[in-house]
């Protein structure tokens, strides 16, 4: 049987490790917490749009009674500001391991980021703007 003795004191060694704060870094942790955000509310998109209600009335009228609610919308939107980022981002991973020029990459990456940009500002905008009383 070991005994280990208190007298034997051995240095602890310490190392100090510096984190790094990049874009690699915060890319990855937004992949992670809205793939956990996703997970929640396309699960729950996939529950109420076709097994709560039947996928055969999906309709204008319905996507209209639904939109009627600021709740619903803010809804989609969350869902829509997760998504397209998630996606895009997703697709960025699979290209940095085709490209192996940092130029070519970060060009494919500034235009993948207006993409992004501009499709959320204009999915946004079209979500809030969207009239549900002339399809009821």
């Amino acid at each position: 049987m070991t005994t280990i003795s208190g007298d034997a004191q051995q240095p602890i060694t310490v190392r100090h490790v510096a984190i790094q704060t990049n874009w690699e870094r915060y890319s990855f942790l937004f992949m992670r917490l809205s793939g956990v955000g996703l997970l929640v509310l396309a699960v729950g998109h996939m529950v109420i749009q076709h097994i709560l209600n039947s996928s055969a009335t999906l309709s204008i009228q319905f996507v209209a009674a639904q939109w009627s609610s600021w709740g619903w919308k803010a809804y989609d939107i969350v869902l829509l500001w997760l998504a397209i980022p998630h996606g895009v981002n997703g697709l960025r991973y699979v290209l940095s391991d085709y490209i192996h020029n940092r130029a070519a990459m970060r060009a494919v990456t500034a235009v993948l980021a207006i993409f992004v940009v501009a499709t959320v500002i204009w999915a946004t905008i079209g979500m809030i703007l969207f009239d549900p009383a002339p399809f009821q």
